[in-house]
Formats: C-alpha cells, structure tokens, sequence
C-alpha cells in the first residue's frame, strides 16, 4: 500500500430539481460576474440555460456566455473566453454540460490571470498559479471533471492533444440531476460509461496489490456502471440506473479509487492521439485500445488481469490455467462493448484500417518525439505504443 493525499473539495448538489440551488451556490463562492459556458443548441433546446438565467437573475448576478465547446475542446475557443472575460471583467465561470464544457471553463480559468499564452501550462513552459473559480451543472457523465484536477485541451494548430492536473482547477460545486441525461444519445451514453469505467481501470490495473478496500471499491464502481449502461440502454429514463451512473462518474476520477494503490492512465495518453487525429468520441477510442493494451501487459501481471476476470466481469476462475481466466476477462469486456455499441478496435471505430503512417504520427506526438514513456503497471516506450496501436488497427 502507498501513502497517499486525498483531496476532494467539490461540493456536490445530486438529485432532482438539484438545479434551484445554482444561484446560491455561485454567490456563496464569491460569484458577481459569471460566464456561462457551454457547448452546442442542446442546452438551449432542453431549457437548462433557460434555468440557468433565471437562478442567476434571481440571486442578482450579472453574467455573459460562451457557446460552441466541441468535443476534444479547443485551444481557440479557450482564447476567446480569455478575452471575454477579461473584458467583462468576470470573476466566476459555469459549466454547463460534459467533461469538455468544464475542460473548456478550466482553461479559461487558468488564462485569465496569466500575463503568458495558456498553452504555456500544456506545452510545459510554466505551472498554473491561479484559476478563476468554477462551478458546473453537469449534464454528460463521463469524464469526471468535476470533480477531478485535471484539464485536457487539443490545440487546433498541429491537433496536439495533452492534459494537466492541478487543485487550483477543481470545481468549487457540482450540481447534478440525473434527469437531465434521459435525452442523452445511446452512443454518448455507451462512451461516457465507458470512459467512466476507464478511469478507474487505470488506476486498478497496478502493481500495488494490497490494497483491499481500494479494490472493493472499484470492483464496486466497476460493476454497477457496467450492469446500469446495460439498464439505460434500454430505458433511458430510468432515474435509479441513470443516477448510479453520474454518481459513479464523478467517483471514478475525483483520485478516490487511486488511494494507496498507483495510476496507469497509458490507455488515455495512447486515445488522446486517436482523438485528436480523427476527431472520434474519447470514450470510443478508449474501448478500441484497451484490450490490445490489456493483451500487451497481461503475461506480466497475470493475478490483477485474473481478480479483474473474477471479481467484475464474473469470470469462473480457473485456477489451474490462470491465462485462460484472465484472456476471457478481456474478452468479457470486449463483449460487453460491443452490448452497448463502442468499438473493440481502431477499424470499427473509424471505418477503415488505420495507416502505418497514421500509426507513426501517433506514436510521435504520444512519445513527443521519443523523449518521454508512458504508464506505471508496464512503462511503454514509443516502440511498445506502436505495437497497441498495430495490435488495436
């Protein structure tokens, strides 16, 4: 078991109607000046901006907005919302929407009392020292930003995709309705529970393995995402399974099932790549590389591939061939995908098979140029992320 630092303080406002406390909660942060920030017409259209004005003109706070947030969020937009709110003088961003909305907002956050180009914290030049405040009223479960340290941005120059991690980023709140997913596509559905699902993988694919309660609950998480994708799948408005979800996705990657144990995250560094170059959903590309990583480092870690097997995909374990059981939980998983619509490999998530000159691109920006390795279960050298990629075409 490793020491570990567990910060977690978003607050989180979760359940019905959860919505009718925005306008407190962004004057108890201090909040005089907001920009809401959102991504396409699907806020306007549901009524969810709508309400968002409304708590924030009944509280007495002014505020401006930024649409147009796209998934894998770009630098460009995150300059404009610099400028925004520099002129407007804004003190306090909103999120509304997903993982990219409040990526987006966080960014800005970082921009606006930095005298330097915001790149700078992504390109390594410099470490944030100051953030505008955040809160977000979360509408995609997937990429746990709300409660996470984390900001990811793709640079619309050269689609350099990369993130930072920082506590001067985490939301000051969450407001969280499960019924505000009902109309969730089911392929964003399927890749915003499959990204959920991925945050704790890479933190329980580790070689530190005697954290038990760390695993319980994982195992836990695991589980209940992967038999509530199947539920609302189905029936979309099925509040219980909808709920576990969100809840679920906010867990995943507010660093809880990171505690004594060691984050991998290589899966989500290899994706960034593919997401970056072909413009695909994160979740998506996550299902079509992780079972060719999963078969690159299972011989060397079999037990954990083995308890994966057993204690979330219910696999009957074979004790006298532990391969066997482990192989059969990546297959498990890769049927389980495909129940819910994701992909298993590059060729069925963007069509066609991917080119060794594709593949090249990839390893170099994910290697940056040869000079870094990813991972902690297996460190993967730029030669071994060629081989996923070649294993995942």
């Amino acid at each position: 078991m490793k020491d570990f630092n567990f910060y977690a303080p978003t607050r989180v406002v979760f359940g019905r109607n959860a919505e009718k406390q925005i306008g407190q909660l962004v004057k108890a942060n201090g909040g005089h000046k907001v920009l809401i920030h959102y991504g396409g017409g699907s806020a306007e259209r549901s009524g969810l901006l709508g309400v968002v004005h409304q708590q924030l003109q009944d509280a007495g706070i002014s505020f401006v907005e930024l649409g147009g947030v796209v998934p894998n969020p770009l630098l460009s937009l995150v300059y404009q919302g610099i400028e925004l709110c520099r002129r407007e003088q804004v003190d306090f961003l909103l999120a509304v929407g997903g993982g990219s909305v409040i990526d987006s907002a966080k960014a800005i956050g970082y921009g606006v009392p930095y005298d330097g180009d915001v790149w700078d914290f992504w390109a390594g030049k410099a470490v944030p020292a100051q953030c505008l405040p955040i809160g977000t009223v979360l509408t995609i479960p997937a990429a746990g930003s709300e409660m996470s340290s984390s900001c990811v941005i793709t640079k619309d120059d050269g689609l350099i995709k990369r993130g930072i991690n920082s506590d001067l980023c985490r939301c000051r709140f969450a407001v969280m309705n499960p019924e505000r997913t009902y109309t969730l596509p089911p392929y964003q559905t399927a890749a915003g529970a499959t990204d959920i699902m991925m945050h704790t993988m890479e933190r329980y694919f580790t070689t530190v393995d005697d954290m038990t309660l760390t695993d319980a609950i994982s195992e836990a998480l695991l589980r209940t995402v992967k038999d509530a994708a199947l539920v609302v799948m189905e029936h979309p408005e099925d509040y219980r399974h909808r709920a576990q979800i969100m809840w679920a996705g906010s867990l995943a990657h507010n660093d809880l099932t990171e505690c004594g144990t060691e984050k991998d995250f290589a899966t989500h560094r290899l994706e960034h790549e593919l997401s970056a170059l072909f413009g695909v959903t994160h979740g998506a590309g996550l299902a079509a590389l992780w079972p060719s990583w999963a078969r690159y480092v299972m011989k060397k870690h079999m037990s954990r591939f083995v308890q994966f097997a057993v204690n979330v995909m219910g696999v009957e374990n074979d004790f006298s061939h532990p391969e066997e059981t482990a192989e059969k939980g990546i297959r498990a998983m890769e049927d389980w995908y495909r129940k819910i619509g994701m992909p298993t490999n590059i060729r069925e998530l963007i069509g066609r098979e991917v080119t060794d000159e594709e593949i090249s691109v990839m390893v170099d920006k994910c290697s940056r140029g040869g000079t870094i390795t990813l991972g902690a279960i297996e460190v993967l050298d730029s030669a071994a992320m060629r081989r996923i990629y070649e294993m995942a075409r």
